[in-house]
């Protein structure tokens, strides 16, 4: 683990060195267990069941390693065995989402709550789809009544305030403040003070790289960090450090995370946004 500097990549403070975690790499344990699901897959005594299953778990292996087109064809297989997988039409609805084909999102996640109406995921993550996809309205309306499901949620509160934001940037902060006042004494409620720009960032950063316990949560809770506090940059138009910010999120490798995932997204986003200005 390295810490040094503890401020923002901003003008106002300026980073000498952000603080950082080791990238997370494939282990010899995963490896080991793709190459044996992979020779299990050639038998053909296989029943159907065991097959979609063995599918499932390589495909999940996959994605954890940021192998998202072998992921999906995995994932595609498993389904055309057991088409009854909610699990399974959530990550693809969020992998439509990643590549801006929101039909394809929107359906895969209607899959999923079909089937499993209290996927929570699924939930948020199509309020999500909707926001990326430009259909504000029918966003703000799913995630707030995801967000009244469990107002303790952190992450429910900062897509809220995310959506909110496009219609009403005064009134968006107002309620986000309101929720957290109200906030219970989990970590994560640090990334909606992040947000909302209530804690100093060197203050913010100090906390969550002394909270880890490990590399790997070291790299979680910093592809989370980065990822809202850039988002908060890009709300505020200040788009070069919003791309500095994507950037750092991306850097652990925490394939599996949706905040490594969106800022795939919100960079490709940015490069639209400024090719359209210079035009």
């Amino acid at each position: 683990m390295v810490l040094g500097g503890c401020s923002s990549p901003g003008s106002q403070t300026g980073w000498a060195y952000p603080p950082m975690a080791v990238p997370l790499q494939p282990t010899v344990q995963q490896e080991i267990h793709i190459a044996r699901i992979s020779q299990l897959l050639l038998r053909k005594d296989l029943d159907d069941a065991v097959r979609a299953k063995m599918h499932y778990e390589r495909g999940m292996l996959y994605d954890t390693l940021g192998m998202r087109d072998l992921a999906r064809l995995d994932f595609n297989q498993t389904l055309s065995l057991n088409p009854a997988q909610p699990d399974v039409f959530n990550i693809l609805g969020v992998y439509f989402t990643q590549i801006g084909e929101f039909d394809a999102a929107y359906d895969a996640f209607d899959s999923t709550l079909e089937l499993d109406p209290n996927n929570y995921y699924a939930e948020r993550n199509r309020a999500i789809a909707l926001y990326y996809g430009d259909r504000i309205e029918l966003a703000q309306e799913a995630m707030v009544k995801h967000y009244e499901q469990d107002p303790s949620d952190p992450f429910r509160a900062i897509w809220l305030y995310v959506i909110e934001h496009e219609q009403d940037a005064e009134l968006a902060r107002q309620h986000l403040l309101e929720r957290y006042e109200d906030r219970t004494s989990e970590w994560s409620w640090m990334l909606v003070a992040i947000m909302l720009d209530e804690v100093p960032e060197k203050e913010a950063f100090k906390t969550i790289v002394e909270g880890a316990q490990s590399n790997e949560e070291l790299a979680q809770r910093l592809t989370e960090a980065y990822f809202y506090l850039g988002k908060r940059y890009h709300l505020d138009n200040e788009l070069g450090n919003a791309i500095s910010l994507y950037k750092l999120a991306l850097s652990f490798n925490v394939y599996e995370y949706v905040e490594h995932r969106y800022s795939f997204l919100e960079l490709g986003r940015i490069f639209n946004q400024v090719t359209e200005q210079r035009k």
